[in-house]
């Protein structure tokens, strides 16, 4: 099956491209047409440095009718690559936030649906088993009725590998748009679909590193969010790892129900030790490549037709809690939401 990866963007994109290009049932193109070809990091020398074959543009990748796209660009820029892919008939994966407005994002999903192809959206962390095991403790009474949930997603600044990631045009904001959609989707499994209410946020550009600019986005944020029962939970979304962190990212959540309390970590793999000169911490390699299951997921989808989830319309349920949360900021009250996805 051909796939085309449109755009190197996006701090995931090699990692994509190092998990297909040695797959023998894939036949991978990529193209960064709006890489600085002076950047190594981006356009054809890093394809090149990784060995797949590279495409000048979106057009001439899309010429080629892959079955399936993975997009890959700048968040603002999903939009246009989404629909020239659907126009192209391939099946969609497209990284998160699905867009940053709800405009375009009900744009897609209403161009993908009138296509007739997928619209997938890269939120990996509900396929980790340990997820699964969390949400049958949920379904299976053993929790009991969720009281509260405190979801935590942290990271280094991704602004420090892709400078986007820090233009609000560009991304749409900050540490809030980047790493509240992924808790936002593993509430979404947890209550089947089910929104909040009502959204508050408070942020601060404190974390921002040593050196950097002036920021123009967030770096720390909480976010509370009250769904319909008094179900309250809260976000933390901060870049707040240090670039000498032992891991880019990490993902907990915590669930307290009326019978128990449960615990996931999605990223726990862990060597601790001491010498006598310094204490050493390494992370060894997760048991689940939560990137390869996401991938496998999609390309099945693509190879057989069936809807392929969490498909368009969970990533703008996860998005619209993102942008309620700016709602709040820029009023400081809580946010309300309103309507259906």
């Amino acid at each position: 099956m051909k796939v085309a990866l449109l755009s190197f963007a996006h701090v995931h994109a090699a990692t994509y491209i190092q998990l297909l290009r040695d797959r023998s049932d894939i036949e991978l193109i990529v193209t960064d047409p709006d890489a600085d070809p002076s950047d190594p990091t981006r356009g054809k020398a890093l394809a090149d440095a990784l060995g797949v074959t590279y495409r000048p543009g979106y057009d001439d990748a899309l010429a080629e009718h892959p079955r399936a796209v993975i997009v890959t660009s700048e968040s603002a820029r999903h939009r246009t690559l989404v629909e020239q892919a659907a126009a192209a008939g391939a099946h969609i994966l497209c990284e998160k936030p699905l867009a940053t407005t709800e405009d375009d994002a009900r744009a897609m999903i209403d161009t993908c649906e009138q296509a007739g192809v997928n619209l997938m959206t890269a939120h990996p962390v509900r396929l980790h088993p340990a997820f699964a095991a969390l949400r049958h403790t949920l379904t299976d009474g053993t929790l009991g009725p969720l009281l509260s949930v405190h979801g935590v997603n942290t990271s280094s600044p991704p602004a420090l590998q892709r400078p986007w990631f820090a233009d609000p045009a560009l991304a749409g904001g900050g540490a809030i748009i980047d790493h509240t959609l992924h808790i936002a989707d593993l509430l979404d499994v947890l209550l089947d679909g089910q929104q909040p209410t009502h959204v508050h946020a408070v942020a601060n550009t404190l974390l921002t590193p040593d050196g950097a600019d002036q920021p123009a986005v967030e770096s720390a944020g909480l976010i509370t969010l009250t769904y319909p029962r008094g179900l309250v939970v809260t976000i933390d979304c901060s870049w707040s790892h240090p670039a000498t962190h032992p891991t880019w990212g990490g993902l907990t959540l915590t669930c307290i129900g009326e019978r128990a309390l449960a615990e996931f970590d999605a990223f726990p793999p862990l060597l601790t030790g001491y010498d006598t000169t310094r204490a050493t911490t390494r992370w060894e390699p997760a048991a689940t490549d939560l990137d390869a299951a996401m991938l496998d997921t999609f390309l099945t989808a693509a190879r057989t037709g069936q809807r392929a989830h969490p498909d368009g319309h969970t990533g703008l349920r996860t998005l619209r809690a993102a942008l309620a949360a700016y709602e709040s900021l820029r009023t400081g009250q809580p946010a309300t939401l309103t309507g259906s996805v």
